[in-house]
């Protein structure tokens, strides 16, 4: 089924301006501050290659457990998906003194969006887009989070621009709070991760 693709909220360009430096998250070797995240029937973590590989299970995840802002900043990564046809790239982040999943490629591949908004997942709110995502493929996603904005880009083309000055923004009722406060996610699917990176934004 192809969703229908919402109309963005106009990109507003003053609301936070990024400082210069990215911070790695990833060395390229070693898991360094992430730990596995313990989702029950998980697949098999490891990194190689400059890249961190999300074996095939039911959920299979990491979470940071350095430090991390609440809001006012940008992460940017790059995923693929290896095997499988679900998401490939559901990266759980903070909000304030919430959290929120952006998933990528869920519900048997293609949907796109935030889980939850207004108790809304992913396939059922107004951040909801379709994208038919190639397996083998590297693709480079971005999100910016600020106190009353939520943007993210899927190479460089702006995918979700959203006010959530009033809405309910939530993670999902399964057990993505593995992934708290920061982590990433795959379900069903083999995936890789690397180029990690995240930087403040400056009001």
């Amino acid at each position: 089924m192809t969703l229908p693709r919402r109309a963005l909220l106009p990109a507003i360009a003053t609301w936070a301006q990024p400082t210069p430096n990215w911070i790695s998250m990833f060395d390229g070797n070693t898991l360094g501050d992430w730990k596995e995240a313990p989702f029950e029937g998980r697949g098999k973590i490891t990194t190689i290659k400059n890249t961190i590989q999300l074996g095939k299970g039911r959920i299979t995840g990491i979470a940071w457990t350095g430090a991390f802002p609440k809001s006012n900043y940008e992460i940017r990564f790059e995923a693929v998906r290896i095997t499988g046809k679900d998401f490939f790239a559901g990266i759980t982040f903070p909000v304030n003194d919430t959290h929120c999943t952006w998933i990528n490629g869920g519900w048997d591949g293609t949907v796109v969006g935030l889980s939850n908004l207004d108790g809304n997942d992913a396939s059922e709110n107004d951040t909801s887009t379709s994208r038919d995502f190639e397996t083998g493929r590297w693709y480079a996603f971005r999100l910016a989070v600020a106190p009353n904005r939520i943007q993210a880009w899927i190479d460089n083309a702006e995918i979700i621009n959203v006010d959530i000055t009033k809405r309910r923004v939530s993670i999902r009722f399964d057990d993505l709070d593995l992934c708290l406060p920061l982590g990433f996610a795959s379900y069903a699917t083999e995936a890789g991760l690397r180029n990690i990176a995240w930087r403040r934004l400056a009001i």
